[in-house]
């Protein structure tokens, strides 16, 4: 019998009890109706037609005081109407006579409606009023009191007689109620301990197809299914062990060559020095080395994830390289050493620098990513030296430079004698050279300032206009004696800024030099400013040579000029352009091609308008 047969007759009982609830539910709605329609059949005309007939009464007994008053012709009409009405509804009473003593009762009532006929035709034939009122209060009115109180009388009757139905019909509720209840819950209670028992019954070589299951997924390759009858749970059974075989079979050919490959690869991560942690596509941990098991540091109770035990930054810079990676954006690569991330050790502090990798399958595509923390901390150290040892020398050169520079300006002035003209010339050159070497030492000692976050930024609002004139107005004139067009344009909607303007209009006037020096006669040099997202753009674009891809990555280093490049700087304006305009939270960046010219671009934060502007601006609107 198959799986889908046995499900169905473990249903089954389920099924027929719900049919006998429903039979039962029918039957019981059924007979209280017919209670209900009795009822309406057997006493509601009658109470109808004797409703109806002592209005008729009150019609007649306002028309016999019509016919009092004298007003004739209305009383004869109202009493021979309402005659005729009180006579149509007392047949209907003689013909639903249903309970004991009504038709005595309605007899009693005809006899009466009879005599008072009589005295009503008496009142009629009067024709002077006050013979009317004499027969009125002498025979009509007893005789419509009389027969008003036989109508109240069969009126009664049938209203007892609807109070004991109706209880007889609430008590019969009740009992079937109680009946459909009884029966709802035996067949209930029959229909689901029969349903559980063959389902139970019809469900067992699944369970013990279960349990097989269960002991070859914790590595029990002995396990086995053993099929019962026929259908489809044996053919799934034998499918079962032919895998169950099949996988003990490979795990025996196998085995061996995949824990030898596996120990192979985590020997060659752990052989290296620096550490490696590898994610997967989830974004969770899948392997690290001992380098990053030591950097991570101890497990936290209760924190199963290995990344819970990194420092903040560590575990900050972890979480950016892996998302770059893993949102497709290629290899993460840092710019320089001031990227690295600094983790505090038992023997002072270290530095990494982050790089990560995808991990590529043949055609699932990116499957994971690689994220190796390069140890330099020596490197580190000795940049640290070497920004010292220049930030001395810069120093120590600024006291006997200036008395150069000041002697050469003496001798030049002719303060120590006359000079002739070729002296004249080779004082000139030196005191150039001097102002160089002067504006070279300015430059190292305001780099290392920044970098050590000691030279104070006098920040104020400033607008668009007055950085332009700072940073392009000193290169108009040498911009014309080359025969170059220096145009600015600034977009529509752009704000105020809160900055440095001296340093920020030192940043504009370095990249502005720059594309003054690296085009050609005759060429174009274009700054612009616009406005996006909340923050101001401000972009430098040249007709120059442009820069080669393998020199675009370096060009804000300290001291990295570009190999053939116009000599008159020793290659810190650039540097010096990024950390300002870092120290402003903004950025910095390039965009070239080699033989179209370069637009080298920086963005700061604009400054939110005031709730006053922006209602100025709509009213101005």
């Amino acid at each position: 019998m198959s799986l889908r047969t046995r499900l169905l007759l473990a249903q089954a009982p389920l099924a027929l009890a719900l049919a006998l609830v429903g039979l039962l539910a029918v039957l019981t709605l059924r007979s209280v109706g017919e209670s209900g329609m009795q009822i309406l059949a057997d006493n509601y005309r009658s109470l109808l037609a004797l409703q109806r007939m002592q209005e008729a009464l009150e019609r007649i007994d306002s028309g016999v005081l019509l016919l009092a008053a004298g007003e004739r012709e209305r009383g004869l009409g109202q009493v021979s109407r309402f005659r005729q009405r009180f006579e149509q509804e007392l047949r209907v009473q003689e013909g639903n006579l249903t309970e004991p003593g009504e038709r005595e009762a309605t007899a009693q009532l005809r006899a009466r409606w009879g005599r008072c006929q009589q005295e009503l035709e008496a009142a009629v034939a009067a024709e002077d009023p006050r013979a009317v009122r004499v027969q009125y209060l002498r025979a009509t009115e007893p005789a419509l009191r009389a027969l008003e109180s036989a109508a109240a009388q069969v009126l009664a009757l049938n209203q007892d007689a609807m109070v004991r139905k109706s209880e007889r019909q609430r008590q019969q509720s009740e009992r079937a109620n109680a009946l459909a209840l009884g029966g709802v819950l035996a067949a209930l209670a029959l229909g689901l301990g029969t349903g559980v028992a063959l389902t139970r019954r019809a469900l067992q070589p699944v369970t013990l197809l279960g349990e097989a299951v269960r002991r070859l997924g914790q590595g029990d390759l002995d396990a086995r299914a053993q099929p019962t009858g026929g259908g489809e749970l044996a053919q799934l059974a034998a499918e079962f062990n032919a895998m169950a075989d099949s996988l003990r079979r490979y795990r025996e050919s196998s085995l061996g060559e995949l824990l030898q490959a596996q120990a192979a690869s985590q020997a060659a991560i752990d052989s290296l020095p620096d550490p490696v942690l590898v994610f997967g596509v989830d974004q969770r941990l899948l392997n690290l080395n001992g380098a990053a098991e030591r950097l991570l540091g101890p497990g936290v109770e209760g924190a199963p994830d290995p990344l819970a035990r990194a420092a903040p930054e560590l575990r900050e810079v972890l979480e950016r390289v892996r998302r770059h990676v893993l949102e497709g954006r290629g290899p993460f690569l840092p710019r320089g050493y001031e990227e690295a991330v600094r983790v505090e050790g038992g023997e002072g502090p270290s530095y990494f620098l982050p790089r990560g990798s995808p991990v590529h399958a043949e055609r699932a595509g990116i499957i994971g990513a690689t994220v190796i923390l390069q140890d330099v901390t020596r490197l580190k150290r000795f940049d640290a030296l070497k920004n010292d040892l220049v930030a001395t020398v810069a120093h120590e050169f600024r006291t006997p430079l200036t008395s150069l520079r000041m002697a050469i300006h003496l001798c030049a002035e002719g303060a120590a004698g006359p000079v002739s003209g070729k002296q004249e010339e080779l004082l000139f050159a030196a005191r150039e050279d001097c102002e160089r070497l002067q504006t070279l030492v300015d430059d190292l000692l305001d780099l290392q300032r920044i970098q050590e976050g000691r030279l104070a930024m006098q920040r104020r609002q400033v607008g668009t206009d007055e950085l332009l004139e700072l940073g392009v107005g000193p290169h108009r004139m040498s911009a014309e004696q080359k025969g170059l067009v220096l145009r600015t344009s600034v977009a529509a909607g752009v704000g105020l800024l809160e900055v440095d303007p001296e340093r920020l209009g030192l940043v504009l006037s370095n990249l502005v030099s720059n594309a003054v020096r690296h085009s050609a006669p005759g060429g174009r040099v274009e700054v612009g400013v616009r406005q996006e997202a909340g923050r101001v753009r401000f972009e430098v674009r040249d007709e120059g040579p442009g820069v080669a891809p393998e020199h675009q990555r370096r060009v804000f280093e300290k001291f990295y000029r570009v190999p053939g490049a116009p000599g008159g700087g020793a290659g810190l304006g650039l540097s010096i352009v990024r950390e300002i305009v870092e120290a402003h939270e903004g950025e910095v960046g390039l965009e070239t091609e080699p033989g179209q010219g370069a637009c080298f671009w920086f963005d700061v934060p604009a400054v939110p308008p005031s709730p006053r502007e922006g209602r100025d601006e709509r009213g101005r609107a």
